[in-house]
């Protein structure tokens, strides 16, 4: 799960840091070429960009470093936690909603993954299955109450029988 998201991170990461280390400095030589550098709009651009590549190549250093901490034998083996689907009954609702817990990246609220560090996220963290959540909104608190739990070892359990028989 997390092997993906940081090659996937670790790709954008070589991409800008090539733009930084060649198209960066060439764009500035081009446009330092041009002349008076106050007036200059191909040379502010130029370091405007490149700010923002620095700032950029920053966050996903800290990021892929996040995710290499993660290890799986911390996950909770009977409680919610990254990697689990969990059947809720949201009270509030009224209605049973099955959610999955993913990294921010996977996020992806309409297919049902919802990252670890959102209101609901947060809430079934370390939740057993007759559990209750207060998950607290700015429309108000709402309850759910956890039905049904199949964490990322049950999946993994699950992947290493498929491939057995």
């Amino acid at each position: 799960m997390t092997e993906q998201i940081k090659k996937k991170l670790q790709e954008e990461l070589n991409t800008l840091e090539r733009e930084l280390a060649y198209d960066i400095p060439r764009e500035l030589k081009k446009a330092a070429a041009l002349g008076d550098l106050s007036e200059n709009a191909e040379y502010h651009m130029a370091k405007q960009r490149q700010e923002f590549l620095k700032a950029r190549v920053r966050q996903l250093g800290q990021r892929l470093s996040e995710l290499s901490l993660i290890n799986m034998n911390n996950i909770p083996k009977d409680k919610v936690g990254l990697g689990s689907t969990v059947k809720v009954f949201d009270s509030a609702k009224n209605e049973e909603m099955e959610y999955q817990l993913v990294t921010s990246e996977e996020s992806d609220v309409a297919a049902g993954k919802i990252s670890t560090n959102s209101p609901i996220g947060r809430a079934l963290l370390n939740k057993k299955v007759g559990d209750s959540a207060v998950v607290v909104t700015p429309a108000g608190n709402r309850e759910m109450e956890i039905l049904k739990l199949s964490t990322i070892h049950d999946l993994a359990e699950l992947g290493g029988e498929a491939g057995s028989k």
